[in-house]
């Protein structure tokens, strides 16, 4: 669990990072498409009984 562990935040992460750059450039299709992988991998964070808001 601790490799999949360290995986999930740290793709929380980055997409969190790429989600904001897409919305400061003003890229309405790519903020979507980040904020629905987002919203997937915290599914799959609650899933596996990882908070997602601390990943």
């Amino acid at each position: 669990m601790g490799e999949f562990l360290a995986e999930i935040k740290c793709r929380i992460r980055e997409t969190s990072m790429s989600l904001q750059a897409a919305q400061s450039a003003g890229d309405d299709f790519l903020a979507d498409t980040h904020a629905s992988e987002l919203e997937d991998l915290r599914r799959i964070a609650a899933r596996n009984g990882i908070d997602p808001e601390s990943a």
